[in-house]
């Protein structure tokens, strides 16, 4: 557990990457394979199930401060962060564990969903006395699901490929999927006569870059022709896999979903043995995508109902071959992937397998026409491919684009403020917005949290804290005074929320410093934005 906590530190006190892989290495070099599998666990941003809540913790760490409660909340409120309010405010110990991180996990953190609460309260204020204050803020961290230290699962693969000298695409491969943090799963990371051996496993995705404007400014080649164009389409990315008679359906996020879309995994129990495809899975009905609105009537579902299966039908939409007869073909050019793919496909021949269909352009300029009209077919633009590239991992440049359009604005008034979390606990940095309507009241219509400047967020924070009108826990009204431009990928009807509507990855463009309120949108503005 010490060594872990100083890695911890010594990840939170950087922002520089090459430092960051240095402390990962040192860590991974010293480390027995028990305690390096749960930190690769961890620091991947993978967590066990929680086994008690947010206020049972508040309780159990109250009465050890012997604060009155009000003193507590008003630090939580200050703080914004669970693990770190219990860490400042229980009383300091110079206790330091020696015991290895796995035995923390394993003996205390995974025994807590075993036992009743007195149990647990007791092993956990128990745990609190034998932790030094650097490891028992790693230690809440871990109990309360918080934790998060600024590294990618690409930096951990990197840190492991420099540390063991086995390729990082290998790595990334093999980290993939479902698995337990044992020693010999860590050896199985690290190791290059390592067999794979899990026929479920996926492989890593290949992610696009963005193309702001002018695709020339981006591309490093101006023929058309040597670009592959395909729509952008707004599901779920994931990765059908058909190996040795088994059907498995993986999202981008790494969920297991096989059991979740009937309709998908009959059509992936017809593939071929050893067929791996990458698409989106999208709600599809009568030849067309519904909205992604639809499509979340069913994610979480672990089972659904024939009529959700009548109202709300998914497909896999396939746009690249990775695994071909028991082959790894990633390497091979994407015109012949996707030569395979189409043969496929047809041979399948299934209404939930369709194949992305290429937009066709002789120039920039005639993909830029078909560019502008992807809300009218229900897509977000179009997706630019090198013919000649392989199948890579994670976000690289120069193969991969995304030419999105552009994204709907809306000029909206803040009226609720909340402090952020991690690092800008002790900022307002989460605020709601709202338009007016037709009686000239604000109704909110969206929350955003990205887009400031952090020079704008201390100002915005500033302003806050002088014009807050109300409290309701964490949350602060505000006077309806600063106006934003609020930027959103789609909209659709909504009867959860006040104003008929629910927008699709809200943020703010920019801070309309000259723009009085009576000046912002209207709900009616708002609506008329909704599909036809």
């Amino acid at each position: 557990m010490k060594r872990f906590a100083d890695l911890y530190t010594a990840l939170d006190e950087t922002n520089k990457t090459n430092q960051k892989v240095a402390a990962l290495v040192d860590y991974f070099e010293g480390a027995p394979a028990a305690d390096a599998a749960w930190a690769v666990y961890f620091l991947i941003g993978r967590r066990p199930r929680r086994a008690m809540s947010s206020r049972q913790l508040a309780e159990w760490a109250t009465a050890e401060t012997s604060l009155p409660e009000w003193l507590w909340r008003e630090s939580y409120d200050a703080v914004g962060d669970m693990a770190e309010t219990i860490t400042l405010l229980l009383p300091e110990n110079d206790n330091a564990s020696t015991e290895p991180l796995h035995v923390w996990v394993e003996d205390v953190l995974l025994s807590l969903k075993d036992m009743d609460e007195t149990e647990q309260r007791e092993a956990v204020t128990h745990a609190w006395d034998k932790l030094n204050t650097r490891q028992r803020f790693v230690f809440n961290k871990l109990i309360t699901g918080g934790f998060r230290v600024g590294v990618s699962q690409k930096l951990v693969t990197r840190a492991l490929s420099d540390f063991s000298g086995v390729d990082r695409a290998v790595i990334a491969h093999r980290m993939m999927g479902d698995w337990e943090p044992t020693p010999d799963l860590y050896q199985s990371l690290v190791s290059e006569e390592a067999a794979d051996d899990d026929i479920s496993r996926p492989y890593p995705f290949f992610l696009a870059y963005p193309i702001n404007d002018d695709p020339l400014d981006e591309l490093d080649s101006d023929t058309v022709a040597d670009w592959q164009a395909e729509w952008k389409w707004d599901g779920i990315r994931g990765q059908v896999i058909q190996r040795k008679s088994e059907s498995f359906i993986w999202t981008r996020g790494e969920e297991l979903v096989t059991d979740r879309y009937p309709e998908v995994t009959a059509v992936v129990a017809q593939l071929p043995s050893g067929t791996v495809l990458d698409g989106e899975l999208l709600p599809w009905k009568d030849g067309e995508v519904l909205p992604f609105g639809e499509l979340q009537r069913r994610i979480g579902r672990k089972t659904v109902g024939k009529k959700l299966l009548k109202d709300v039908p998914v497909v896999f939409m396939a746009y690249d071959l990775l695994e071909w007869a028991g082959e790894d073909v990633r390497e091979k050019p994407l015109a012949w992937r996707r030569t395979q793919l189409e043969q496929l496909v047809s041979q399948v021949n299934q209404p939930h397998l369709l194949i992305s269909p290429l937009a066709q352009g002789a120039s920039w300029a005639e993909l830029e026409g078909q560019r502008a009209a992807s809300r009218d077919r229900g897509v977000e633009g179009l997706m630019l491919k090198r013919k000649s590239s392989p199948y890579r991992v994670g976000r690289q440049r120069g193969d991969w684009w995304k030419w999105k359009i552009e994204p709907f604005t809306v000029d909206a008034v803040m009226i609720y403020a909340q402090r952020g979390s991690g690092k800008r606990a002790s900022l307002y940095t989460d605020y709601t917005f709202a338009v007016w309507d037709a009686d000239g009241q604000l109704v909110p219509f969206a929350k955003a949290y990205s887009g400031l400047t952090d020079e704008e967020i201390r100002k915005v924070d500033n302003w806050v804290r002088r014009h807050a009108v109300e409290s309701f826990g964490p949350v602060r009204s505000v006077e309806p005074e600063l106006v934003f431009e609020i930027a959103f990928e789609g909209i659709r009807e909504s009867s959860r929320h006040k104003s008929g509507v629910a927008v699709r990855f809200p943020r703010i463009l920019r801070w309309s410093q000259d723009k009085p309120p009576a000046e912002a949108d209207t709900l009616e503005t708002v609506r008329a934005l909704l599909p036809d």
